[in-house]
């Protein structure tokens, strides 16, 4: 890519999406094309031909998914593969038709088994069973990490992808009944804290382990990515992470912490905890000169101010 370069970005005014954005621009491309959802429907493959057609991208970084955390899986599962598979189906194959010179297909961590050894490397892809309670967005995942393998085994095309541990920051979607993790913690302790509330429950028993990364670390990794390697070099994917976990014990704790909440945390044993951990293996990331910048705490006192100021 240079500066003059054509760049599409789907899901520019999503978390992830807006992140790439930031990061594009603070390294002077200038060139980019968005749309929003009223103005494009992914899921519509004549509309997506069309703007392809019209526009002709030279690259597209694919961050536009429909996202949510394991109450809103657990519910519509039906929406999350049938609107996830459409978008990746339409946009790869007219990347494709419309002669993309490289695309990068952001994936989930998700994709893994639930029962995988520890840390994740990305050959451990299709060993085991998927965790349920997100299995149905696992699923579209995979399949776009698939069809860009395929499109560049029969086509020549050079289709990346990257699969992000769980992300937050700038951006983020702190609604109750659709946010991950840390969202869904920072507004609880942020709420609960003028209101001198004596407790926050936490969904779970709080043994599970979990990576966090920046969103702005991952945006990072990805420009770098597809700046300076090719899907060869890459394999079929590579994953993008901290390389460090937390139990949501401590990461409740931490946030309360930043948060300034007194009162008690309270763990409710009786939802469910998902998958037991989930820590990405980094080291073909670290291999490829690339490494996180922002620790947990700073990332999360960074989140916490994006958030406030945005009530």
């Amino acid at each position: 890519m240079n500066p003059q370069s054509k760049i599409y970005i789907l899901g520019h005014r999503g978390m992830a999406g807006s992140a790439i954005r930031r990061n594009l621009e603070a390294r002077g491309y200038h060139n980019l094309v968005t749309r929003t959802h009223s103005e494009l429907d992914l899921t519509n493959q004549q509309a997506v031909n069309h703007f392809f057609k019209a526009e002709r991208p030279e690259y597209v970084f694919l961050a536009a998914a429909k996202v949510g955390g394991i109450l809103a899986n657990s519910t519509y599962p039906a929406e999350f593969i049938y609107e996830n598979l459409m978008i990746e189906a339409n946009v790869i194959h007219a990347a494709y038709t419309y002669g993309v010179k490289k695309l990068l297909f952001l994936g989930s961590s998700c994709i893994y088994p639930r029962l995988a050894l520890q840390p994740l490397k990305e050959e451990y892809l299709l060993t085991g069973e998927l965790e349920v309670t997100n299995e149905a967005y696992a699923v579209a995942k995979i399949a776009g990490i698939r069809m860009c393998k395929h499109y560049n085994q029969q086509y020549g095309t050079n289709f990346i992808s990257v699969m992000p541990t769980n992300l937050y920051g700038p951006g983020d979607n702190y609604d109750p009944e659709t946010s991950h993790v840390m969202a869904a913690l920072i507004r609880k302790f942020h709420e609960a804290k003028p209101n001198s509330s004596p407790q926050v429950v936490v969904w779970g028993t709080g043994t599970p382990r979990r990576e966090f990364l920046y969103v702005d670390d991952m945006a990072d990794a990805c420009v770098y990515l597809m700046e300076n390697y090719d899907a060869s070099d890459i394999g079929e994917f590579v994953n993008i992470g901290l390389g460090e976990d937390v139990t949501i014990r401590e990461l409740a704790e931490l946030i309360g912490e930043i948060v300034g909440y007194g009162g008690k945390i309270v763990y409710d044993a009786s939802k469910p905890d998902g998958t037991p951990q989930k820590l990405l293996d980094v080291s073909r990331l670290r291999e490829l000169g690339w490494e996180a910048k922002v620790s947990l705490r700073n990332g999360i006192k960074q989140a916490y101010k994006w958030y406030v100021s945005k009530k």
